[in-house]
């Protein structure tokens, strides 16, 4: 048994990139392992000529996944950008791993961040005896898939610190990556390009320079339009990640799905799923991303210390600490929405009594 907890979008799919490789016949970019046509086949799901069934990614506009897939196909690199949980860093990791079928060249952006972790670094016992050689060199990632023309990824760009992130504006207009100890430089190999990713509800952001912005083009991913696509989306994931974790638990009955998806849906939105209703928002982003950590959360409490079917107060603890980021302000909007909403619909009444006993 593979006893890895999350297995890399390569390994995971492996099968459904081998079927898409076989029956792709369209014109790939150089060092590309699919078509644009067929990693936008692999990232939207569907049925191939041959029968074979492809498991949805993405579950939203396709042209969004075109125009993704496109800008990578040219000489711009791509930025996700939105708010946190609407699968920027999911569509990133696919992306790369459809089109180099290797999803691990990644730098995580943090406000400690450096020049040396996106650029190159040195191997210190190495320099001190011998002075800067290209054995004492540590290629970034980035370097990395420069050399060998395939896909970085640059996670959340926005709290890497305004002068390391301009250290990319050479790469990505030159495609060249100077190394100024060795008199030498890497230039990219075709096939390379950048994946970066960025929310806009991050309050720590370092905005990204005129020049830095010129170099990418930008897919704004967007919360699911319709409940229905929410629906589909969490009740996918929650089955992958309960399969993948092994929790003794029923998966959970869409019923329950539905009602924490509405829940985040018209919190999210300040009024009720009729329109009739306005509502106070929380602080916090409620994003698919966190009801989906919900329902396994609830999952896991049911599977471990229940009869292994997830019911409302299974899932009551864990919707709460969604929504109660701020203990005086979220709190406040929180039991305003429970009295006012949750209270007065008849077949929630389940769900109402398993919040007010943990109030």
């Amino acid at each position: 048994m593979n006893s890895v907890l999350r297995q890399h979008a390569e390994t995971q799919f492996a099968e459904e990139l081998a079927e898409l490789k076989r029956a792709d016949t369209r014109q790939r970019p150089a060092n590309w392992e699919l078509s644009p046509w067929a990693v936008v086949r692999y990232l939207m799901g569907g049925r191939l000529d041959n029968g074979f069934e492809l498991s949805p990614k993405y579950i939203g506009d396709a042209r969004l996944m075109e125009i993704a897939v496109a800008t990578l196909a040219t000489d711009r690199a791509l930025l996700l950008y939105g708010v946190p949980g609407t699968a920027k860093s999911w569509v990133s990791e696919h992306l790369a791993a459809a089109i180099s079928g290797d999803s691990t060249r990644l730098i995580q952006g943090t406000a400690g961040t450096s020049e040396e972790q996106l650029r190159y670094g040195w191997n210190y016992a190495q320099l001190l005896a011998h002075g800067p050689s290209e054995a004492a060199l540590v290629p970034s990632p980035l370097m990395q898939a420069m050399r060998h023309g395939k896909i970085a990824r640059v996670e959340e760009l926005t709290r890497i610190p305004a002068d390391v992130q301009d250290s990319l504006i050479t790469v990505l207009s030159e495609k060249t990556l100077p190394i100024p100890e060795l008199s030498s430089e890497v230039q990219a190999v075709r096939g390379f390009s950048v994946i970066a990713t960025a929310n806009n509800r991050d309050k720590g952001v370092n905005e990204l320079s005129a020049a830095l912005k010129r170099r990418f083009n930008t897919v704004v991913l967007p919360v699911p339009s319709s409940a229905e696509d929410e629906i589909a989306i969490v009740t996918k994931r929650v089955g992958e990640m309960g399969r993948a974790l092994e929790l003794p638990a029923e998966p959970p009955a869409l019923k329950e799905v539905q009602r924490v998806v509405q829940i985040f849906r018209e919190l999210r939105s300040g009024q009720t799923e009729d329109g009739k209703t306005r509502i106070k928002s929380p602080t916090s982003t409620l994003s698919t991303a966190e009801a989906i950590s919900v329902i396994n959360s609830g999952m896991a409490l049911a599977g471990h210390f229940g009869d292994g079917v997830l019911r409302p107060a299974d899932m009551a603890a864990g919707l709460i600490g969604a929504v109660v980021k701020d203990p005086v302000q979220d709190k406040a909007v929180w039991t305003e929405y429970l009295e006012t909403v949750v209270k007065e619909r008849s077949d929630w009444k389940d769900l109402y009594r398993a919040f007010r006993e943990l109030n």
